[in-house]
């Protein structure tokens, strides 16, 4: 499923439009962004969490010339997902 198959299952499931379950899918995704930028965490609960976490700096090597390379320390974003998320799959 990609972003416009979901604003189309949202909008026939919430009986809104197409414009108004994309304008609410943005502003979810913008909420959640923004709280992650802050360092916060999003928590659905059942559904799933989102967190940052730190990875750290560390050496790996170029796969078609096998040199060591030095790739930078960044931020990651982690979801987990929630039990009722897990035991819907399973």
């Amino acid at each position: 499923m990609n972003k416009s198959e979901l604003i189309d299952g949202m909008a026939e499931h919430a009986g809104i439009t197409k414009a108004a379950a994309k304008k609410a899918l943005e502003s979810f995704l913008g909420d959640v962004e923004g709280t992650l930028k802050k360092g916060g965490r999003v928590s659905l609960v059942g559904f799933g969490s989102w967190s940052v976490s730190k990875r750290n700096a560390r050496e790996g090597r170029n796969p078609q010339t096998g040199k060591t390379i030095k790739i930078a320390a960044k931020n990651v974003v982690k979801f987990k997902a929630g039990s009722e998320l897990s035991n819907s799959v399973n």
